[in-house]
């Protein structure tokens, strides 16, 4: 977050001015007059390093503090050993006066650093890049780091054993950030609460075909080589960012309003094209519900990599498998819930999984009457009071390892129904788009939700709340 102007500097400007009154309303004759007290002039913030973590509650040691990132350049040259050679260009507002700052980067090799220009001293402690500019930096101002480097990317198993980061394929390599691996291919501040928009320019031999974020805005060949330019102008956390680089059938449409459709299947993936083409049918169908699509572009990735799950990747959700109707629906629903309106903190999880699971639900109720309430209601009886079906609570899931657990996907889509009954259907709905409106491309915590719900319904439902979120037990009435 911005840190208002240091209270000194206002502090200054007042007491400056009380003094000039002073002075003039003091006659040049006065002899028994007290001597006035020095005017003191402004102190700069005494610079001091920038924390080295964001102080998320589960993953505590990713993210940095001391300045907000506003645009990443990534420029990165795949080669076909697997190896890259990039450069990734930070553009970003200091919050205090830096005499360092930290991005996450792990595992390549880093072979130089400029901060406005000028070579910066640097160094790394695990996942640490630790940065040193050649002068301090100044509260409250903008600032340009570039980072240069080379190596061959690789994986991190996440606290639940998932593989995330830069994936190697048959014929490439596929990038899945959630929640920890965007620092395998680009330096960043990893926090969900850093939002920022995204040039990301890949070259590869000509053969292949790149995917990413928000647009294709040029492709050209050079040679044997071409090179593909993705821009995401719309605000994204760094673990929704993703490159895909191999063999892809595209596939092309349009939603009724307009918005671009373009799809990425490995040919491997026959059935691939059909999903595909169930794409545009969805988001328009979410657009009512949750109101207008919150990008500029929209569509999927069915790739051949070695992980065992979808993920919403902002704009074009990646999936290594062809994608059933619930899983398709679900990580469309995420451009509006996860993507657009992300957490603050990773606890709060259940805002992105409880909503995009509950949107499934929502989707089967267009040929199943009363399924959202059923359904409901045959999991609330099913699960006794003592099973751990009902363990950890849904908004404070404890430990990464339970990011995508029972708890934050099926309890909080019963939350969510839960709340329907209490409040209503009519105000349920009103609720569902003005969340996606009033935080869209921002950042938001389960306390302003049931602050929406209470001011929407006009009940206090403070009690609800905690028993269907923040209890890690069975909630006494349905």
């Amino acid at each position: 977050m911005k840190s208002a102007p240091a209270p000194h500097r206002w502090l200054a400007v007042v007491v400056a001015g009380g003094l000039c009154l002073g002075l003039s309303a003091v006659p040049s004759t006065a002899s028994s007059a007290e001597p006035l007290p020095p005017v003191a002039a402004p102190v700069a913030a005494r610079p001091t390093p920038g924390s080295p973590d964001s102080g998320d509650s589960l993953f505590p040691h990713q993210g940095n503090g001391g300045y907000n990132a506003k645009h990443y350049a990534i420029d990165l040259t795949y080669h076909h050993s697997g190896s890259i050679r990039a450069m990734t260009t930070v553009t970003a507002r200091s919050t205090k006066a830096l005499s360092a700052f930290n991005l996450d980067f792990d595992g390549l090799v880093v072979t130089s650093v400029t901060v406005d220009g000028s070579a910066a001293r640097f160094h790394r402690t695990g996942t640490e890049l630790t940065i040193r500019p050649a002068a301090a930096i100044p509260d409250h101002t903008r600032f340009v780091t570039t980072v240069r480097y080379r190596g061959t990317p690789h994986w991190l198993a996440d606290p639940d054993g998932s593989r995330d980061g830069w994936i190697a394929t048959l014929d490439g390599a596929t990038a899945l950030d959630e929640p920890i691996g965007s620092m395998t291919w680009f330096p960043n501040n990893d926090t969900l609460r850093d939002k920022a928009t995204y040039l990301i320019r890949v070259t590869a031999t000509k053969a292949l075909t790149v995917e990413s974020n928000g647009r294709l805005v040029a492709h050209h060949t050079h040679g044997r080589s071409a090179t593909w330019r993705w821009r995401e102008v719309d605000q994204m956390a760094s673990y929704l960012a993703s490159v895909s680089i191999g063999h892809y059938r595209v596939v092309r449409a349009r939603t009724t309003s307009g918005v671009p459709v373009v799809s990425y299947i490995d040919p491997m993936f026959s059935s691939g094209a059909a999903a595909a083409r169930r794409v545009p049918r969805v988001v328009d169908y979410w657009a009512k519900l949750f109101g207008p699509y919150p990008f500029t572009s929209s569509g999927i990735v069915i790739d051949n990599v070695a992980v065992n799950y979808a993920l919403e990747t902002q704009t074009r959700p990646v999936f290594a498998f062809v994608p059933d109707t619930a899983t398709l629906v679900h990580e469309l629903a995420h451009q509006w819930y996860g993507d657009s309106v992300t957490p603050k903190d990773w606890s709060d999880i259940w805002l992105n999984e409880g909503f995009a699971t509950y949107a499934e639900w929502l989707w089967t109720a267009r040929t199943v009457r009363g399924y959202p309430r059923h359904h409901f209601m045959s999991l609330y009886r099913g699960h006794g009071s003592g099973g751990g079906f009902w363990q950890p609570a849904v908004a404070e899931p404890g430990s990464g390892a339970n990011l995508f657990g029972d708890a934050v996907y099926t309890r909080g889509a019963m939350a969510l129904q839960a709340l329907r009954m209490q409040i209503g259907s009519k105000t349920f709905f009103v609720l569902l788009r003005r969340w996606a409106a009033q935080h869209r491309e921002g950042n938001a915590t389960t306390a302003e939700l049931e602050a929406l719900a209470e001011r929407l319904s006009g009940q206090h439902l403070g009690g609800f709340f905690q028993d269907w979120l923040y209890t890690a037990a069975k909630p006494a009435t349905p």
